[in-house]
């Protein structure tokens, strides 16, 4: 029997076509990516740089605090200068014998205030940006120190 389905003239085989393999669809090509830089576990001042960047409430808390040290900085030596040119006019009304005394030919209260009170303000300046500039400085070392 299966050889005479298999003929069809006598002698001779019939062809049978090929039966098509059920193929796998093609699989997506792999995309490689890489990375400019490794990144390393999270550590504590990467967390804070991203509560600053995202501002969290902790973030707004470590600005907070940086803008504190600023006001009071900023407080104290406007209070200094307050104290130190607005005393001035009290210490003249209170011991005008003082308010009398000459340096060079020149009463003491012009020189206090026209001489002597500039240097004293760039020194009270010169003093502040270096205090508000060591504030920043230790806001970014509390940033950037790392995990102990």
């Amino acid at each position: 029997m299966a050889g005479a389905d298999e003929q069809d003239a006598p002698g001779r085989p019939v062809e049978v076509a090929p039966v098509p393999v059920p193929r796998a669809p093609a699989a997506p090509r792999r995309t490689r990516v890489v990375l400019a830089e490794v990144s390393r576990p999270g550590s504590r001042a990467d967390r804070t740089r991203s509560e600053l960047t995202q501002q969290t409430r902790v973030g707004e808390t470590l600005v907070q605090g940086l803008v504190r040290a600023q006001l009071t900085l900023a407080l104290r030596l406007s209070l200094l200068v307050l104290i130190g040119l607005g005393g001035l006019p009290w210490l003249f009304a209170i011991a005008p014998s003082i308010g009398r005394v000459t340096v060079l030919g020149v009463n003491l209260p012009w020189l206090l205030l026209g001489v002597v009170a500039f240097p004293f303000l760039i020194g009270v300046g010169w003093a502040y940006v270096r205090l508000a500039e060591r504030n920043e400085q230790d806001f970014t070392d509390l940033v950037q120190r790392p995990e102990r």
